[in-house]
């Protein structure tokens, strides 16, 4: 919970990954090259007195994620959102088990939502039932650019890709967090594409796709296919650190995601260990439009405790202490 000016607000940190680029376990040069994009997001669009040395962003372990979100980062629950990137990782560059273990620890913190990929048809559908099952999942995490064999991505509307997001609804996955946002190399920018969303937004009413990264550098698309498909959410990984970089740039991100899908479809992240929440939670809490932005409207408290963490916790029934909640009629 974090408090400034007598408010307090509920934080949910809706996109956060324990990751192990190490070297022993890059299975070739693209794994380094994808753990040296991230670093250099993670050094370019951070105060400097909140970069972390390469070794330890390389891994971090749990005890420091428990501490940067928890205890330092004003965080109340936090949601795994992992990329398994099977292509350039030995053990994959998620940490399946190793999140899993901290969320046994943490009742109540922490979330986990796995990952899964269509081009491994009916295995691949079948492991998912058995995850579904064993790890209690109430959402996933899907890079449409992940490396396959000689396949360098999928799309949403795939028909092996429906089926699993048929299976999902069945089996009460309802919270589809799709990466359409920067590329990160090795891998190709049109992969991330927002178009395919637009199709199974229309097609699968009964879920939830959560777009990360609000689909930067493609916001505009985004926001024509979110004003549209009601169960189409923002989630602001990667956006959030712009604040303090290009903050007129990131001043427009908000704004615009405010005028086109609305302050109750915003959702909250640090995309952790990209960067920390502590710094992004206090820098939006004061944040407000610039004057010379005169078509975006102020951000109201009520606003910002929503996408803080509101929203978040309303996708995935989260318990809310009746004092951090908004007054009745307020959402």
């Amino acid at each position: 919970m974090y408090e400034k000016d007598g408010e307090q607000y509920f934080i949910v940190d809706a996109h956060i990954a324990l990751w192990d680029a190490r070297a022993e376990n890059q299975l070739n040069v693209h794994g380094k090259q994808f753990i040296d994009c991230f670093y250099d997001y993670h050094r370019n669009l951070s105060p400097e007195e909140v970069v972390w040395d390469y070794d330890t962003y390389t891994y971090y372990g749990g005890d420091r994620l428990m501490k940067d979100l928890f205890q330092d980062g004003y965080v109340d629950h936090a949601i795994f959102q992992p990329a398994r990137l099977g292509a350039f990782y030995k053990n994959g560059f998620g940490q399946t088990e190793e999140a899993l273990e901290l969320v046994a620890r943490n009742p109540g913190k922490l979330t986990y939502n796995h990952n899964w990929d269509p081009r491994f048809e009916q295995a691949g559908l079948d492991q998912l039932r058995r995850d579904a099952e064993r790890m209690n999942l109430k959402g996933v995490k899907l890079y449409t650019a992940e490396w396959h064999g000689d396949s360098r991505g999928y799309k949403l509307d795939d028909p092996w890709s429906r089926r699993y997001l048929e299976t999902a609804a069945e089996l009460g996955i309802k919270n589809i967090h799709v990466h359409k946002g920067p590329t990160i190399r090795p891998l190709d920018r049109d992969a991330f594409d927002v178009a395919d969303i637009d199709k199974v937004a229309t097609d699968y009413p009964e879920l939830n796709f959560i777009v990360e990264h609000v689909g930067l550098p493609r916001l505009e698309d985004f926001c024509w296919i979110a004003t549209q498909e009601t169960n189409v959410y923002g989630g602001l990984a990667v956006a959030m650190p712009f604040i303090h970089s290009r903050p007129k740039y990131f001043a427009q991100i908000i704004g615009e995601l405010l005028y086109w899908i609305g302050e109750d479809r915003i959702l909250f992240s640090s995309d952790y260990a990209l960067w920390t929440p502590k710094w992004l939670v206090e820098r939006f809490v004061d944040f407000q439009i610039p004057e010379d932005l005169p078509e975006y409207p102020a951000l109201t408290v009520e606003q910002k405790k929503k996408i803080l963490g509101l929203n978040a916790a309303s996708l995935y029934g989260l318990d809310v202490p009746r004092q951090l909640r908004l007054p009745a009629g307020a959402r």
